[in-house]
């Protein structure tokens, strides 16, 4: 898979989960940006698949 072509893929997720996520709202309000971040990298598994994809990258 290309550069390009993870880009998109990673974007696609981006919009399809990322965007009205409800528990990324709701961390950010009762624990502040930086906790709902970190949940998401660590704990959300589509921040999981997105940390993988990105370390394909590299």
């Amino acid at each position: 898979m290309s550069k390009k072509q993870t880009f998109q893929e990673i974007n696609e997720i981006l919009d399809t989960f990322c965007v009205d996520c409800l528990l990324k709202k709701h961390f950010r309000q009762e624990h502040g940006k930086r906790y709902a971040h970190s949940f998401c990298i660590n704990q959300c598994t589509v921040g999981q698949k997105i940390k993988e994809m990105g370390e394909k990258l590299t």
